[in-house]
């Protein structure tokens, strides 16, 4: 299971592609996208300055 993005309200910032450990995010026509590798650490919601992601 891996973590959700709200697309509406995801800007593509980056913020939580850069704090995966795990690198299971890439930013994609200016959208978080979230692969299988993601561990649901919660790294990224934590710092997703528009609360676009969710667990």
């Amino acid at each position: 299971m891996a973590a959700k993005v709200d697309k509406k309200k995801c800007n593509g910032c980056g913020i939580c592609k850069n704090m995966c450990p795990v690198n299971a995010i890439k930013i994609e026509n200016r959208k978080a996208v979230i692969n299988d590798n993601c561990v649901e650490c919660g790294a990224c919601v934590d710092q997703c300055p528009n609360e676009a992601i969710l667990i």
